[in-house]
C-alpha cells in the first residue's frame, strides 16, 4: 500500500484553511484589533463629555467701577441758613467745590477745597470761614458755615441754570467791583457788590443772561465753577 504523496497532504491542508476561514466569516467573529477600535469609537464621545462636566467653570470677573461711577457728580447747589439771615451756594466740578456765603448787605465768603467721593465737604475762605457739609443722596447738601464766631446752619437744594452762583469782576470809574450773586431755585436772590473793599448790596441779575448794571455800567456776571 503507497502512502499519500506530498501534493495530497498540501491539498487537504489547503481545504482545511479554507473551511476556517469561511466559519469565521459566517459566525461573525471579531478581530481584537478591530474590537478595541470599535470600543474606543464608542467610550471617546460619552468621556469626551464626562471631562467638559467635570472641568470647572471660569469665574466671570465682577467689573471694578470706574472713576466715574464712583466719584461725586457736578452739580450746583444753592438755599438759605436756617435762620434766614443767609444764602449758601455751592459748585462742584471734577471733585473741587468752589461756594459762596452772603447776607446780602456786608457780610459774605468765598470758599473752596475738594470734596471726597463720600460726598463730604471741608470748603475755606482766605478769612478764615469754614465750611463743612455732606451731600445727601445727591440731592441737596447740609451743612454749617462758621464765620467770624458763628456757626449758620444750611441747606442747599440742587440748582439748574438760571439758578445757582455767579460773579462779575471789572474796574468801574476806576474803582476795583467785585460781585457776587446767589439765585435760588425760587428765584429769590442775594448778592454783594464790593468796591474797593467796602461791600454793599448788590442790584439784581438777569439770571438768564447775567446782565447786571453797577454804578451805571453794564457788566455781565458768569456762572462759578472750582
Amino acid at each position: 500500500m503507497k502512502r499519500p504523496g506530498p501534493l495530497l497532504t498540501l491539498l487537504a491542508g489547503l481545504l482545511l484553511g479554507l473551511f476556517m476561514l469561511t466559519l469565521n466569516a459566517t459566525s461573525g467573529t471579531k478581530t481584537a484589533s478591530s474590537s478595541y477600535s470599535e470600543a474606543s469609537r464608542s467610550a471617546s464621545p460619552s468621556a469626551s463629555a464626562s471631562a467638559k462636566r467635570s472641568a470647572p467653570a471660569s469665574p466671570t470677573p465682577t467689573p471694578s467701577p470706574t472713576a466715574s461711577e464712583s466719584a461725586v457728580q457736578n452739580a450746583s447747589y444753592a438755599g438759605r441758613t436756617d435762620d434766614d439771615t443767609a444764602s449758601v451756594a455751592v459748585t462742584i466740578r471734577d471733585g473741587r467745590a468752589v461756594a459762596y456765603f452772603c447776607d446780602g448787605r456786608y457780610k459774605e465768603a468765598w470758599l473752596r477745597g475738594p470734596v471726597a467721593d463720600d460726598g463730604t465737604l471741608k470748603l475755606t475762605a482766605p478769612n478764615g470761614a469754614v465750611l463743612d457739609g455732606r451731600l445727601q443722596q445727591g440731592t441737596k447738601i447740609r451743612g454749617t458755615v462758621h464765620d467770624e464766631g458763628r456757626k449758620y446752619a444750611f441747606t442747599a437744594d440742587k440748582a439748574v441754570k438760571p439758578s445757582g452762583l455767579w460773579r462779575a469782576t471789572a474796574k468801574v470809574r476806576g474803582a476795583k467791583i467785585d460781585g457776587g450773586w446767589i439765585v435760588l431755585p425760587n428765584g429769590r436772590q442775594t448778592g454783594i457788590v464790593t468796591r474797593d473793599g467796602e461791600a454793599a448790596a448788590a442790584p439784581r441779575i438777569d439770571p438768564e443772561t447775567g446782565a447786571v448794571t453797577v454804578d451805571g455800567q453794564q457788566l455781565t456776571a458768569q456762572p462759578v465753577t472750582p
